[in-house]
């Protein structure tokens, strides 16, 4: 690649038997969400994550949307989770008419801090929404453990975790509901594409009516319950049964990536690199993520922008829950502060980290960093 030519943020791997499989459909005529790549998905992949359910949807927000439903989840309950994450957590809480409540994230894993969700448990608390974010996973015992002390549901959103483990076991697995993302930037895509997963048959079930428009067995067009569109078509599923097969290898190439990068950038002033491990897991580098030091007189957006012109895409970190204006105007959070999320969303960014990053572009990525903050 041209040293001049533009370095995507990511870009999908899709050379192995996705074109196969998608010919399958349209050979078949099979390209709707009845099709037969659906199932085979969804098996395979609730196999791969432990799990004996699995609901393909339309994309992981709505695979969120339908995890809140499906525990009943509504009026006067209240759902924590992390307030640094994406606005698809909080808003399906809200859809559902519950209320958010939100803690801040550790400094190092950017995961949500366990530590502080207990002192938001109260009497109208239903259930914790567990976010793993950008590589490490949050620290699931002592949120296990509250859950279990207090009666309370798990809502797992392990949308950029697909291939991860928790002390060996696979993220996915320790929500009483899970959800997953197969949007273009993660390990397996599916363009867009969703999976909810579970071990309770009455939770599945209610997934996949609620998928379904709540269309009922016997009497089609007659309906007690109003559901959504969140089908997943068999083209997709396609994608997603190749790309699964590949799931360990892209695994190992995001940890390469990383790795990678960490080396070149390891000793760099002014810039905090994300860890390698933590004690129960290691980075799977789903994204590279950046935080500029207090010393850098610039913040995220000045930094993507000198990045830009150098040929290197960026994205930013997610903007805290708790400043979203959409919220205020809902009286959500007012005088709330967490200033663990606040600064890394100012200071944080991403920068090429997709699974068809070359050696050549991560080394060019890591000396256009090093560059600006000469």
């Amino acid at each position: 690649m041209a040293t001049s030519e533009f370095i995507p943020v990511n870009e999908p791997l899709l050379d192995g038997n996705e074109k196969k499989y998608l010919c399958e459909c349209i050979d078949s005529g099979w390209i709707s969400s009845e099709g037969p790549f659906v199932k085979e998905f969804e098996e395979k992949f609730a196999a791969r994550v432990d799990r004996r359910h699995g609901i393909a949807v339309c994309n992981g927000s709505a695979a969120l949307d339908a995890a809140v439903a499906a525990l009943g989840i509504g009026p006067g309950d209240e759902v924590i989770l992390p307030t640094f994450t994406i606005i698809s957590c909080a808003a399906a809480i809200v859809r559902a008419g519950a209320t958010p409540v939100v803690v801040d994230c550790d400094p190092v894993t950017w995961n949500m801090d366990a530590d502080q969700v207990a002192a938001k448990i109260t009497a109208r608390t239903k259930a914790i929404m567990v976010v793993h974010i950008y590589g490490l996973p949050v620290d699931m015992d002592p949120i296990l453990a509250l859950a279990k002390e207090h009666g309370l549901k798990i809502i797992e959103d392990a949308a950029e975790m697909h291939g991860q483990t928790y002390r060996g076991k696979p993220c996915g697995s320790f929500g009483d509901i899970s959800t997953f993302s197969f949007y273009p930037n993660k390990h397996i895509t599916t363009g867009e594409g969703g999976m909810v997963v579970t071990d309770d048959p009455q939770l599945a079930e209610r997934c996949r009516s609620q998928r379904n428009l709540c269309f009922q067995p016997h009497k089609r067009f007659v309906h007690e319950e109003l559901g959504w569109n969140f089908r997943m078509t068999n083209l997709q599923a396609a994608l997603g049964v190749a790309q699964l097969e590949r799931l360990d290898e892209f695994v190992l190439r995001k940890r390469s990536i990383g790795r990678k990068y960490t080396e070149l950038l390891v000793g760099t002033p002014g810039v905090h690199l994300p860890p390698a491990q933590a004690e129960y897991a290691d980075n799977i580098y789903w994204v590279y993520g950046l935080v500029l030091d207090d010393s850098i007189p610039f913040d995220a957006v000045e930094a993507m922008s000198r990045l830009g012109k150098s040929g290197i895409g960026t994205r930013p970190f997610f903007w805290p829950m708790h400043e979203q204006p959409v919220f205020h105007k809902m009286g959500l959070f007012a005088g709330e502060h967490y200033p663990v999320a606040e600064r890394i969303a100012r200071r944080g960014f991403y920068i090429p980290s997709g699974m068809a990053l070359t050696d050549e572009q991560i080394e060019r990525s890591a000396a256009a960093v090093k560059e600006i903050l000469k």
